[in-house]
């Protein structure tokens, strides 16, 4: 898909919300650290990070790998089922902002831009996130969600952000994705838009993504900028 024409403006910003928006990706660490006991062994750093961003499914496979467990199809969908659950027990206790992201967004409201919320966490899950969000802002700052359970393909597949896009009439080039894992950049990437990454692994150069270290200080004039093409090489600030 083309890059960004020189003449379009930001109309939308799509944000992922584990890792990005909230610091829950803990939550499902714990989770899979707790399954992993269950199962009779301990899953190992480097496996957790493999399934950051990942859906349930690869994330299961992995765990599985990692142990050097079999388990069948119904089995599978058992360890995901109690992750899941387990996940939403922990989250009830409190969920936190990442580091600049409650003032982004609330810039990008304020802004009048276009919003929408693309994760790969089931709904009743995100809807626990997105609870603690409204309750906070006092508001929905979102325009549009779109659920990890409600596409046909999840992150790194383009589909999520195809289908919000689609459901916000906007393009592309018009368009900002926000995200933290290499998953959710490859999904936003193949969907065509520019995307502001500010992952917690090392994720390679791409044409199209920008690279910080956080949220802190990333307002909605940067964000424009990022959409011009000569921006679009990939920076690290």
């Amino acid at each position: 898909m083309s890059r960004v024409p020189a003449d379009h403006r930001l109309r939308a910003v799509l944000f992922d919300m584990d890792g990005t928006l909230v610091e829950t990706e803990s939550y499902w660490g714990e989770a899979m650290a707790e399954l992993a006991v269950r199962l009779g062994g301990r899953m190992s750093d480097e496996a957790r990070a493999a399934t950051v961003g990942s859906s349930m499914r690869t994330s299961m496979r992995v765990l599985h790998d990692d142990l050097g467990v079999v388990r069948d199809e119904d089995q599978l969908q058992a360890d995901a089922r109690w992750v899941t659950d387990r996940t939403a027990e922990l989250m009830a206790a409190g969920i936190d902002w990442q580091p600049g992201a409650r003032d982004l967004l609330v810039a990008v409201r304020a802004a009048g831009l276009t919003t929408a919320l693309v994760t790969t966490t089931p709904r009743r899950i995100a809807e626990i996130v997105l609870g603690a969000i409204r309750e906070d802002l006092g508001q929905d700052p979102f325009d549009l969600t779109v659920c990890g359970d409600e596409v046909p393909a999840r992150k790194p597949d383009p589909a999520p952000y195809l289908q919000a896009m689609a459901a916000l009439g906007v393009e592309p080039g018009e368009c900002m994705v926000i995200e933290d894992s290499q998953p959710g950049i490859a999904s936003g990437l193949a969907a065509g838009v520019a995307v502001l990454g500010v992952p917690t692994v090392q994720v390679p150069a791409t044409p199209g993504l920008t690279l910080r270290a956080s949220l802190v200080g990333t307002d909605v004039p940067l964000l424009e900028q990022l959409l011009r093409p000569r921006d679009l090489a990939t920076a690290d600030a």
